[in-house]
This record gives C-alpha cells, sequence and structure tokens, in this order.
C-alpha cells in the first residue's frame, strides 16, 4: 500500500499548496523564535498557516477563506519587506519575491479548483 493511497492524495496541486502553507507556517515559527519574540505578525502569520494547510488537507469549507485572508496578508507583508529591504540584502529580497510568488500562485490555484475543497 502506498502513501498515496494512505493519505488518501487524489490531487497533487491540493497536496502542494497545503505543504506550502505547512512549510511557511513553520518557517514563521521558527524566524519567531530565533530573531525576535516581538515579530507578533510571523506569529500570526505561522497560526493561519498552519490552520489552512490542516484545514486543505482536511478539505474543508473554511480552508478557502483563510487562503484569501492569507493572500492578503503575506502581499502586504512581502511587499512591506521588498520596500524596507530592497538592496540592502539579496538574499531577503529574493525570498520575499519567492514568497509572494508561491501565495499568489497557491491562492489562483486554490480559487480556481475551490469546488474540490467542499464534501
Amino acid at each position: 500500500m502506498g502513501l498515496k493511497s494512505k493519505l488518501k492524495i487524489e490531487n497533487i496541486g491540493l497536496l502542494l499548496a497545503t505543504v506550502f502553507y505547512a512549510v511557511a507556517g513553520v518557517i514563521c515559527f521558527a524566524i519567531l523564535a530565533t530573531v525576535d519574540y516581538e515579530l507578533v505578525h510571523m506569529g500570526l502569520i505561522g497560526i493561519i498557516s498552519l490552520a489552512t494547510a490542516y484545514g486543505l488537507f482536511r478539505r474543508r469549507g473554511w480552508a478557502l477563506w483563510s487562503v484569501f485572508v492569507l493572500f492578503f496578508m503575506n502581499t502586504a507583508f512581502s511587499l512591506a519587506m521588498l520596500y524596507y529591504t530592497v538592496g540592502g540584502d539579496i538574499l531577503i529580497d529574493a525570498a520575499m519575491i519567492l514568497y509572494l510568488v508561491l501565495t499568489w500562485v497557491a491562492t489562483i490555484y486554490l480559487a480556481a479548483k475551490r469546488k474540490k475543497l467542499e464534501l
């Protein structure tokens, strides 16, 4: 019995979006723990990202709403980081651009496949 059948994976795109939000949530908590505890927004993004990953994995209807909330939060966060760090650190700039692009791609994909989230 393969891993795909054990996890009941029917759509690889939905799995990739779930993994993206789970990894983003864990990274947000890692940044919160290692850099500064006053970065409350990182904790909030991390909590909502992990909750979204759970909702997508379990195919809950509310997961699409949290994807849209994260879309606006992540876009605002990434653009603010790019505005304040542009040219200062190329690694942070590249990470924010990648995070912004992946957020947009995941949101557009999930919005297009929203019928698959309904039971």
